[in-house]
């Protein structure tokens, strides 16, 4: 494998790394690490942005394939990104936002006040 051929594979692994960033940012996968689906928007767009800044700082420089890669990637992620962005803000359930030792104090400071 010559240095052009390994640059862009390289090239395409990098582009590959921010669009999963932000496909788990966005809660279309689950993140690997967690084994849970996540949204947070604000990650999503900071990726779809540094794709952008790449695309920018690349312009003219990249081949027809890894140009086309790139702004096939981008465009389906920004369509993602503003399917999300319309949907509304789920709510944590009580189990997502506390350790459950905190919930059953939190039941059980309740129920001894209901007393």
């Amino acid at each position: 494998m010559d240095s052009k051929e390994k640059n862009t594979q390289l090239f395409m692994y990098l582009v590959g790394s921010f669009e999963m960033s932000a496909m788990m940012a966005m809660g279309k996968i689950k993140n690997p690490m967690t084994d849970k689906t996540e949204r947070d928007l604000t990650q999503a767009q900071f990726s779809i942005d540094i794709m952008d800044m790449l695309k920018e700082k690349t312009k003219g420089q990249l081949s027809e394939y890894e140009a086309k890669f790139l702004d096939n990637t981008l465009g389906q992620l920004k369509l993602n990104y503003i399917d999300e962005a319309k949907k509304p803000e789920e709510p944590k359930k009580a189990d997502e936002t506390m350790p459950a030792e905190e919930i059953k104090e939190t039941e059980n400071t309740n129920n001894t006040e209901e007393k």
